[in-house]
């Protein structure tokens, strides 16, 4: 098989569903033969890795440890699925406390066994928040690391599909910005479906307003509908599409879809949200969102919320004011595209 590196590639939190599921994803794509398993959890990492093995991967150098010095040691890409996983009737913000402690011990990690790392990729919930707080504390710079947002689009694409009984094919550039929760901004205005702007369907009788609204909801609680689907959260789509970020960053294909990444500039400061991106080997690389007017202000009501979010995160102590932080991450005081 030709990889696209043979450099190192820890999974943690890989005893997992969301793991394990990222580890024999990456494997099929032939990202590179050295894969790292880590997760404290002894039995079900070991169960993982037996069952890759039991595949019969050719050329395959596959590893696993609950000794996070040894799984991190080398390390140049990272993708991170370790916090607690979200259940019925919890919000992904729900899960703040105790995963936001989980990103800060990763981080500092990070920043301890393997500096020199090219790229992380954070899915776990908050996504936005802990990978903030990841970056922080890992001392990278803000092109290192970038989180999972990208399911609010793909989920959009795909009710969309539903809903207009057309291909996912024929849907293209579904975007969503702003926090990877509750708040997220659906944009409409750069989606076209086979080939008609979507701002020219709804409204009509093929996507009647109040149907609109219902499918951006139905977007917004994707999760939720997994959970009440399935009685546990996704695992399948944040596993492809993490693999598919993490894969982008080491010189494959481009990334199709929104990322969350750092934004500081004049219309958002300090905060990690999802937003218009290009993954490659030079890291993350914000580029400017466009939208309508009530777009962009259904964007700005999401980066309060993640600030709220933040300075919560900021109030218990996790992390220091904003002021302070060039003294833990001197990059996070850098511009970045408006």
């Amino acid at each position: 098989m030709n990889y696209l590196t043979d450099e190192k590639l820890v999974i943690v939190g890989a005893a997992g569903m969301i793991g394990s599921n990222m580890a024999q994803t990456a494997i099929m794509m032939g990202l590179t033969p050295n894969i790292c398993l880590y997760d404290p959890y002894g039995p079900a990492l070991e169960g993982v890795a037996e069952e890759l093995l039991h595949c019969g991967f050719e050329g395959l150098n596959l590893t696993f440890t609950t000794d996070v010095a040894e799984a991190l040691k080398d390390a140049k890409y990272i993708v991170n699925s370790g916090g607690a996983a979200r259940k019925a009737g919890m919000t992904r913000e729900d899960l703040l406390k105790g995963n936001a402690a989980i990103a800060e011990e990763f981080g500092k990690n990070v920043k301890k066994y393997c500096p020199d790392v090219k790229h992380i990729v954070v899915i776990f919930n908050p996504a936005d928040i802990t990978g903030l707080i990841t970056l922080l504390y890992a001392g990278v710079k803000p092109s290192c690391v970038s989180t999972l947002a990208a399911l609010d689009s793909t989920r959009l694409r795909a009710e969309l599909s539903k809903y207009l009984k057309v291909s996912p094919d024929a849907v293209v550039n579904t975007r969503t910005y702003g926090g990877h929760g509750e708040q997220m901004a659906v944009f409409a205005s750069t989606a076209t479906v086979d080939g008609k702007p979507l701002t020219e369907i709804i409204g009509t009788e093929t996507l009647p307003e109040k149907d609109w609204e219902d499918l951006k909801v139905r977007v917004i609680q994707g999760g939720k509908n997994i959970i009440d689907l399935r009685g546990r959260s996704s695992f399948q789509s944040p596993a492809y599409v993490s693999i598919e970020m993490i894969a982008a960053a080491m010189g494959g294909k481009p990334f199709r879809w929104p990322a969350g990444a750092y934004v500081n500039n004049s219309k958002f400061s300090h905060i990690m949200m999802a937003t218009e991106t290009s993954i490659s080997k030079d890291g993350v690389k914000v580029t400017p969102i466009k939208g309508t007017p009530a777009e962009m202000a259904e964007l700005e009501k999401s980066y309060e919320h993640l600030c709220a979010l933040r300075d919560e995160v900021i109030a218990m102590g996790v992390m220091p004011p904003i002021a302070e932080w060039s003294k833990l991450n001197p990059y996070l005081d850098e511009k970045t595209a408006e």
